[in-house]
């Protein structure tokens, strides 16, 4: 007898998604540093220093990978798929914080709507520059809305905005670089 869960698996292709699955837990790994790795201020993020003399949310480097996984779950397995990594990262965040997962879920929701304007048109000339715009792009709305939600502040958007910009490019080279290689 196939159970319910066989059945969703079955829909997911959990066989042919490790993408996926290192997108859901960049998400939940994002949420719990932000309470856990780094110098933590009472009643705010735990911080790291993302460089130029920057501190941005711990959980910032995570979400950078997240944002170019997701331009490579769109480009691999489609839309629905990114949305559904969206909620199932969201759903099991909350069960770090409520309050980040929530913070998480809009933002991310809302950035990756700024990420598809921008990846969907670059992608057909040059995949490596729409990881990395893309990127850049949603990094952007989604630390903004991230941190007004999460926080009510705005105070750590540059480091925050630089940490993801970061990851961006490394995705951007990296996608490129693989690329290159399979020539």
């Amino acid at each position: 007898m196939i159970t319910k869960f066989q059945n969703i698996m079955a829909i997911i292709k959990w066989q042919y998604s490790p993408v996926w699955g290192a997108y859901i837990f960049s998400i939940i790994l994002a949420n719990w540093m932000i309470n856990n790795i780094g110098d933590c201020i009472p009643e705010g993020p735990c911080v790291i220093p993302v460089g130029f003399g920057l501190s941005a949310p711990s959980g910032v480097l995570m979400i950078g990978i997240a944002l170019v996984l997701r331009d490579s779950i769109h480009e691999v397995y489609g839309r629905r798929w990114v949305v559904g990594g969206i909620l199932v990262g969201a759903m099991l965040s909350s069960a770090i914080s409520p309050a980040l997962a929530l913070a998480s879920g809009v933002a991310f929701a809302v950035s990756e709507l700024a990420d598809l304007v921008v990846y969907e048109p670059l992608r057909q000339r040059n995949r490596a520059i729409a990881v990395a715009i893309s990127g850049i792009v949603g990094g952007a709305v989604d630390s903004a809305l991230f941190l007004f939600l999460a926080f009510g502040s705005l105070d750590f958007f540059a480091g925050q905005f630089v940490g993801k910009t970061e990851m961006a490019i490394l995705g951007g080279v990296i996608v490129g670089v693989y690329k290159f290689l399979r020539r």
